[in-house]
């Protein structure tokens, strides 16, 4: 799926999304450092990280969807990343989800990344809803999620593990 070559997907008053720049691969690998920020993601090796920067990147280049950079416009400061990308159970969707640094939770700021996310999937694309999963255990993302108009539908099974999946449809916006 070919989106715009666009540096800055997202920009308000407290925050700016866009996409990271290669000195930055280590700013990206310390969020995953945190066991409280990691607790509700799936195992991931250092090596996989690695991976997924590189990945990115390369996204970058072909105008694919991808992961980009979250930071405090006051200040400059990370605050995480956040990702869109085809959903794997079902093509027709796409998958939003972000990673928060501890400071910045309970901020309101996930929920404007969702917000975010979701208005960028529908302006760049054609596809008809986008969708979310967090750990059953993750109550403050499940928030989030509703609190940006997102339905939680059944559970959804990966990987022998039940997770809480939540659906925007573009007519919904």
């Amino acid at each position: 799926m070919h989106i715009n070559n666009m540096t800055n997907l997202y920009q308000s008053p407290r925050i700016i999304i866009r996409e990271f720049l290669p000195e930055e691969q280590q700013t990206f690998l310390n969020l995953f450092k945190d066991a409280e920020v990691i607790q509700y993601l799936p195992e991931t090796s250092a090596e996989r990280y690695i991976e997924m920067f590189k990945e990115l990147l390369e996204n970058y280049e072909k105008g694919n969807l991808s992961r980009w950079a979250i930071f405090d416009t006051t200040n400059n400061n990370f605050i995480g990343m956040c990702v869109a990308r085809i959903f794997v159970h079902n093509s027709t969707q796409i998958e939003i989800g972000y990673v928060l640094s501890k400071e910045y939770w309970g901020k309101g700021i996930a929920t404007e990344v969702c917000k975010a996310m979701t208005q960028y999937c529908f302006a760049n694309t054609n596809i008809p809803e986008v969708v979310a999963i967090t750990d059953l255990d993750n109550s403050g993302s499940q928030n989030v999620l509703q609190k940006s108009g997102f339905e939680r539908r059944d559970n959804l099974i990966r990987d022998n593990e039940e997770l809480a999946y939540f659906i925007i449809k573009r007519e919904q916006l």
